[in-house]
């Protein structure tokens, strides 16, 4: 759909500010924004900054009960900070990018630490915090204490994106720089809160990616997309690039009602998390027959127990971000289990504890599907 679009304000590239943009998306967000997210109506900065951090790279829908949860095991910074890790991780397990786990703890410490688990109100001290990058800095200050702070999510790049026909993709140094500027220049002097609600809810609700809806949006007179029949094209996508692929065997070692679980290195896939034992240095593919050598998976079961029967399991493919996880696994039955004290990072788990604890979601799926079939 074609119209006439504002173009002294569509190629305004000297000076940004625009008074009448920011009224326009308040009025509208007072209208037709959303105004019963659980975090919303409230200046408490723990909420709204845990809400931020769960908000990252997940859809709304998503986090309100993994928000809820989290609330009720950890309902104060305070007690946030003093938990152990490993129960942080067991309330984010199935959200996945489990490095926010990570930083949500840590930035709880420090904050409780440094600023006597106040969150400061000043973005350029927010950004400093495990976790906190330039526009979750903005959002938590704009909506703890009114700070006049500009912030420049997924949803603000579309908007922004498409309303100013900016070319390029969003990411790039450049083009993100010149998304910075229009965000900055645009802020308004009052209603910062409602104003920076109001960007999100348009590119959530309105300006969304696959379906927008131009005809309800309040500043589809200013749209260059709109105007020049750009919207699906802006704003331009990453380049793709081909997904590596990554293998690996799986070991679900049971015996008397408990299963076999390994704690994940704090860094990289997983990080903090509980798993299944890895047969090492294995390289396979999604074959429904999984050659490997016999002698492998005794030698990785010697520390653990004896051997009463295995069972291929049908393998399966996780996609993350960059890579692909080809997974395959193998069930075994011990007839004997052997002392695992000396084995720091192992440890036996009861079945009926499987739906409760820190494990990635594509290896609860396996265990809650083959154990206690849920």
């Amino acid at each position: 759909m074609k119209h006439a679009v504002d173009r002294s304000y569509a190629d305004n590239t000297e000076n940004f500010a625009d008074a009448t943009f920011s009224d326009a998306v308040i009025h509208w967000q007072e209208q037709h924004g959303r105004h019963t997210l659980p975090w919303q109506k409230t200046r408490d900065a723990y909420r709204v900054w845990l809400s931020e951090i769960m908000l990252q790279q997940t859809q709304v829908a998503a986090v309100i009960p993994y928000y809820q949860r989290f609330l009720e095991r950890f309902p104060t910074l305070k007690v946030l900070a003093a938990a152990p890790s490993e129960a942080v991780m067991a309330h984010w397990s199935g959200l996945g990018y489990y490095s926010r786990a990570r930083n949500l703890h840590q930035c709880a410490q420090h904050v409780v630490a440094e600023y006597d688990a106040v969150f400061p109100r000043d973005p350029a001290l927010l950004i400093q915090l495990p976790g906190i990058g330039r526009s979750t800095a903005a959002a938590i200050a704009a909506f703890s204490y009114g700070t006049r702070a500009a912030i420049l999510d997924g949803n603000v790049k579309r908007v922004f994106s498409r309303v100013f026909g900016v070319d390029g993709y969003p990411g790039a140094k450049r083009v993100e720089d010149q998304l910075w500027q229009r965000a900055e220049a645009l802020l308004p002097e009052n209603g910062v809160e409602t104003y920076t609600q109001g960007l999100m809810d348009l590119g959530a609700t309105l300006c969304t990616r696959t379906k927008p809806a131009c005809t309800a949006c309040p500043i589809m007179t200013r749209c260059v997309a709109l105007a020049t029949d750009r919207v699906h094209e802006l704003p331009m996508r990453k380049p793709k690039k081909a997904l590596s692929e990554k293998h690996v065997t799986m070991l679900v070692i049971v015996k008397d009602n408990q299963v076999l679980m390994q704690k994940r290195p704090p860094h990289g896939i997983w990080g903090g998390l509980l798993s299944l034992p890895e047969l090492g240095g294995q390289q396979i593919g999604l074959a429904q027959n999984i050659e490997l050598d016999p002698h492998a998976v005794e030698r990785a079961l010697m520390p653990f127990g004896v051997i009463a029967s295995k069972e291929n399991l049908s393998p399966f493919t996780h996609v993350f971000t960059h890579f692909k996880l080809y997974i395959a696994a193998i069930k075994i039955t011990l007839s004997r289990r052997l002392d695992i004290a000396g084995q720091t990072d192992h440890l036996w788990i009861n079945m009926e504890d499987l739906p409760k604890a820190p494990l990635p979601a594509p290896v609860k799926k396996l265990l809650l599907n083959l154990l206690l079939n849920t």
